[in-house]
C-alpha cells in the first residue's frame, strides 16, 4: 500500500462481496509506508461515521473510499491505544467485528479438520460468548468448497457483503465474532460457490433453535440453559443398555404427523405433541 492510496482491486472485491480474506483489509492495519494506523469498515447506509475510543472520545472521522459504503480512517502512528469503536451517523455506537481475532484455537481447528472433534457442536454453529472483553455471538461453519461465507440477518439487512467470515485454509472452517448480537437473533448463512454463484440462503446445520415453520431462519439461543430433570434415568441407564437386551425402536416425523387444521395447518409444538 502506498502513501494514502487504497488498493482499488481490494476495494472492489470488498464491495462485491468477493474478497478472499476480508480480515486482511477491513479493521485496523498498519500502513508500512507512513506508519499510520488505517481502519476500514464496510457500512452501507451508515455514513457519516467516525472512530472513537471505548470511553467515547472521538479519534478520527472516516472518509468515503467507495460510494457503496466502504469507509476509511487514518490515525497517526501510536494514536490508537487499545480497542476502538465506530460511531455511526445515526449516533449508534458499535464494535468493529474486524478488529477481533479468531475464537477457534489451533487444537479445535486441527480436530475439526481431522474429523475427530467429538464436541464439535460446542464450536460450530452460533454461540453467545464474551471475546476479548466484549459480548456477542461467535459463528462458525464447515464449508470447504465455498468461495465466501457470510452471516446475514436483520442486523445487517440480510446483506452478505457486510459480515464475510474468516476462512481457516486447509480446514474448511469459516468463523466470525459479531459483537453486540444477543439471544434471539435470527440469522442464516450466505454462501458464494467457487464459480461465483450466490447459493440460496442456508439455515445453520448446528443451530440450537429455528423459527417456527414455515419460516426457516436459525435463531441464537444460549446453549446449556435447559434444566434437565432426568438424573435418575441417566443413573440407571447403564443397567438397561446391554447389547444383548431386546429393544424396540419407534420413529415419527413430528413436523408432518399431526397438524392444526383449524389454525392454517400449522405443525404442533413439542408440548402439544407430548400430549398426543
Amino acid at each position: 500500500m502506498s502513501d494514502r492510496t487504497t488498493d482499488s482491486a481490494a476495494v472492489e472485491a470488498i464491495v462485491a462481496g468477493d474478497h478472499a480474506d476480508p480480515f486482511s483489509f477491513l479493521g485496523p492495519h498498519a500502513d508500512r509506508v507512513t506508519g499510520e494506523t488505517v481502519i476500514r469498515a464496510f457500512l452501507p447506509g451508515e455514513e457519516p461515521a467516525e472512530i472513537i475510543a471505548v470511553d467515547g472520545t472521538a479519534l478520527a472521522p472516516m472518509r468515503r473510499v467507495h460510494g457503496a459504503g466502504l469507509l476509511e480512517a487514518r490515525l497517526p502512528a501510536g494514536a490508537l491505544r487499545g480497542a476502538y469503536r465506530l460511531r455511526l451517523g445515526s449516533g449508534r455506537e458499535i464494535d468493529d467485528p474486524y478488529r477481533f481475532g479468531p475464537v477457534l484455537g489451533d487444537l479445535d481447528l486441527h480436530l475439526l479438520g481431522e474429523g475427530t472433534h467429538y464436541r464439535n457442536y460446542e464450536k460450530l454453529g452460533a454461540h453467545l460468548v464474551t471475546h476479548q472483553g466484549v459480548a456477542g455471538v461467535h459463528f462458525a461453519v464447515w464449508a470447504p468448497n465455498a468461495r465466501r461465507v457470510s452471516v446475514v440477518g436483520d442486523f445487517n439487512r440480510w446483506d452478505g457483503r457486510c459480515h464475510p467470515m474468516r476462512l481457516h485454509p486447509g480446514v474448511g472452517v469459516w468463523e466470525i465474532f459479531i459483537p453486540g448480537l444477543a439471544e434471539g437473533t435470527l440469522y442464516k448463512l450466505e454462501i458464494k460457490a467457487r464459480d461465483g454463484r450466490i447459493l440460496p440462503l442456508k439455515a445453520d446445520p448446528y443451530a440450537f433453535a429455528m423459527e417456527p415453520p414455515p419460516r426457516t431462519a436459525s435463531r441464537v439461543v444460549r446453549h446449556g440453559a435447559f434444566a434437565w430433570t432426568d438424573g435418575q434415568w441417566m443413573g440407571e441407564r447403564q443397567h438397561h443398555n446391554s447389547r444383548d437386551a431386546p429393544i424396540s425402536i419407534y420413529e415419527v416425523h413430528l413436523g408432518s404427523w399431526r397438524r392444526r387444521l383449524d389454525q392454517g395447518g400449522r405443525s404442533l409444538t413439542y408440548r402439544e405433541l407430548a400430549d398426543e
